[in-house]
């Protein structure tokens, strides 16, 4: 997998800068800018007092390529005030990660108290899917940070080191190409993290035949590679009721019987981006020891066009028990979710469940790509939620759930049809979920089809995959499911 850039924390040495060769970065306030002014014959002091440095925000950066009096390749000036909120000091570490390539980086951090979130948000952008390309990889080069107490930062920045692993985890498994990413072998890269202390558990079409999961196996019959649904436990938190996390794992999704166009449908690889998310946040979670207990339960399938495949008009039964009209084979993320999620609160009984799947494009009509939709039948759990989504900058914006949305799903011939049309189709998809959630269970439905893959550079990721929601469900349980001292 793509491994973060290796961040190492020093003690600050301002004698050091002069003779560094590669990239030096420095913050706008504080002695290193100062030095620096000297060693450039007051090119900083220039940039500080013109028009263009007096406009830049928090987090914005200028750099100078050869600078007089240095022996690196270029000075990059981060204006950062030393009151910097967590999310300017982020985004001020994700510029320099941006900038970043092959030479080694000296980032004098000297004694601002956001030092470790400058270097999370460097590790967060300084991110590249290079799989599958060959040639000489240049990669990233070190990092050295400077600190007045580059103890107290390293302890600070190791958990957000074990989140951006978990955050890349993510973003690989999104990018990966379906040929790659079969469902076999994504469960086996599931498994693996057993070696992290996690317990993962493969259930194969038997066992889901067994269980009654028809709605999860018609969608994956026409596919040659095995539907499967995984399940990863993390046991941190001692004897009390899991969290439980449900992620829509289509590998590919050509639509089906009711295929999609042509144009565009290569980006239908990260239809698995939901089980991608629950995948990073268990990795995050045994990453960091997570005084928690959550299970993570992943529907792995394809959704492919074939003479086994499954048709509109067909009629399924569900693990529930409930019948199912099929009436459009691109709406398949439903039917996955459906019987995995009755799945979840039948085995483990859990204290709240969300469920994540790139999941409609009604969600992008309506939202675009900045926020995620987010449903719910708790308030407490969603509130909480989008605190913590707020938190770690990353967007979701509540939608409405409401029974007269039921009867645009109503069918004629079994109890509930996977499609209402085009009328609030996000919301009917998330009416068609929640008939699979008990009342008793606090739930929250987030479809992120407009923020799991980006066609141009975000904030925090390059073009690609952004490993949106790992950050937020790991800040959600934090905050609310773990034990005090996690």
């Amino acid at each position: 997998m793509t491994t973060p850039v290796t961040i190492n924390f020093t003690e600050t040495d301002l004698d050091a800068i002069a003779g560094f060769e590669g990239r030096v970065v420095v913050l706008s306030e504080g002695s290193a800018f100062r030095r620096l002014n000297r060693l450039t014959r007051g090119a900083t002091a220039r940039l500080a007092a013109s028009e263009d440095w007096e406009k830049a925000k928090p987090g914005d950066t200028q750099e100078l390529a050869w600078p007089a009096g240095l022996a690196a390749k270029a000075l990059q000036i981060v204006k950062l005030p030393r009151r910097a909120t967590v999310d300017e000091a982020r985004r001020a570490g994700a510029a320099v990660g941006r900038a970043m390539g092959a030479d080694p980086v000296l980032l004098v951090a000297g004694g601002h108290p956001r030092a470790a979130d400058i270097a999370y948000g460097l590790a967060l952008r300084a991110y590249d899917f290079t799989d599958h390309k060959t040639g000489e990889k240049k990669g990233f080069g070190t990092v050295t940070l400077m600190a007045d107490k580059p103890e107290e930062v390293a302890a600070t920045a190791k958990p957000m080191a074990a989140l951006a692993e978990a955050v890349f985890f993510t973003r690989d498994l999104v990018n990966e190409p379906a040929n790659i990413l079969t469902t076999d072998d994504f469960a086996a890269r599931l498994a693996a993290m057993q070696e992290l202390g996690l317990e993962v558990e493969i259930l194969e079409e038997a066992d889901l035949e067994k269980l009654g999961m028809r709605a999860l196996l018609g969608v994956g019959q026409g596919s040659e590679s095995p539907s499967k649904v995984v399940v990863m436990q993390w046991q941190g938190g001692g004897d009390e009721a899991p969290l439980a996390l449900v992620g829509k794992g289509v590998v590919f999704d050509t639509g089906g019987i009711s295929i999609k166009p042509a144009a565009g449908m290569e980006d239908m690889t990260m239809d698995m981006g939901g089980a991608g998310v629950v995948a990073g946040v268990m990795r995050a979670l045994a990453l960091r020891k997570a005084k928690a207990n959550v299970v993570g339960l992943v529907g792995l399938v394809e959704n492919m066009p074939d003479g086994r495949a499954q048709r509109p008009g067909d009629v399924v039964r569900s693990m529930k028990g409930d019948t199912i009209e099929v009436i459009n084979t691109d709406a398949e993320g439903r039917l996955v979710l459906a019987d995995v999620l009755w799945y979840a609160q039948e085995r483990f009984n859990p204290v709240g469940m969300i469920d994540l799947a790139t999941l409609t494009g009604a969600i992008i009509i309506g939202l675009g790509h900045d926020n995620a939709g987010v449903f719910s039948n708790d308030d407490t759990l969603c509130n909480a939620f989008l605190k913590a989504a707020t938190a770690e900058g990353e967007g979701a914006w509540r939608m409405p759930l409401g029974e007269s949305y039921d009867k645009l799903i109503k069918s004629r011939v079994a109890d509930i049809k996977n499609t209402g049309g085009r009328p609030a189709g996000s919301i009917t998809a998330a009416q068609f979920l929640q008939r699979f959630v008990k009342p008793e269970t606090p739930w929250i439905h987030v479809d992120i089809a407009g923020v799991a893959l980006l066609t141009g550079d975000s904030t925090f990721a390059p073009k690609g995959a952004t490993g949106w929601g790992v950050r937020a469900l790991d800040r959600l349980i934090r905050d609310k499911f773990e034990k005090s001292g996690g």
